[in-house]
Formats: C-alpha cells, structure tokens, sequence
C-alpha cells in the first residue's frame, strides 16, 4: 500500500519532466532554424551539409512521438491500466494498442490527405487528433 501512495506522490513530477523536457527540447530546435533574409526558414534543413535533410517539421514529428510514448509511460505509472476492453471494433485493446492504432491511423490519414489534397496537413492534423480521440473513446 505505501508503494501505491509514492506512485501517486510522484506522478506529477514525472508528468512535469516530460513535458519540460518536450518544451525545452522545442525551443531548442527552434533557435537552430537557419535564418534566411532575416526570416526563420522553418522548412530548411537543420544541419547544413549532413547526410539527411533533417527538418524542424520532421524533428518535431519524431520528438512528439517520443513525448507521447513518455507520458504515456507516465500515465501507466500513475493509474495502471488494468484489464483490457473491448471496444466497437470487438477486440480487446489496452491504452497502449490504443495509442498504437492511432497513430498508425494518423499515419494513413496524412498519406492520403497527401495524396489527396496536397502538402497542407493542418487540416489532416486536425483530423488525425479527432480520429485519436474516437479510438481512445470506442475502441
């Protein structure tokens, strides 16, 4: 019983060291930007002459990637998640199949949107975030 209490104690510091770590992580990226004529080129490649063109949208891709497995680390740490449930595609998923699916979900909804529409995703963002709402919520 005290290990439950220091777990949940200590969540919050964990929760707040994640998302410390993301914001710094972004300002971080945000002052390597090249500038061109005075201007941030948020599409320029971050590391002149490097052997892959590493882009801030493609850094942030990989780095909220990386922050949304590490709070959900902390979510499972504060509230195990228990007994899976079956949702309204009749099988049985945990937060962490839940989280998979949406994002792989979110992944085809960019393609097609790429394929579809054009390179604009905000709207495809958009959209990916409501269908990772929906499967957190029924699936």
């Amino acid at each position: 019983m005290a290990a439950l209490s220091q777990r949940k104690n200590r969540w919050p510091l964990a929760l707040a060291v994640v998302i410390a770590i993301y914001a710094i992580a972004t300002g971080l990226l945000v002052m390597t930007l090249p500038v061109k004529d005075g201007v941030r080129d948020w599409f320029a490649p971050l590391i002149a002459g490097g052997w892959m063109a590493w882009s801030f949208p493609g850094a942030m891709f990989f780095l909220t990637i990386f922050a949304l497995l590490s709070l959900m680390a902390v979510w499972e740490y504060a509230s195990p998640g228990g007994n899976p449930r079956v949702g309204i595609l009749r099988f049985e998923t945990t937060r962490g199949d839940r989280l998979f699916v949406s994002l792989l979900g979110s992944a085809f909804i960019h393609l097609a949107w790429l394929g579809l529409v054009g390179p604009n995703v905000w709207w495809a963002l958009a959209l990916s975030f409501v269908y990772a709402v929906g499967v957190f919520k029924l699936v």
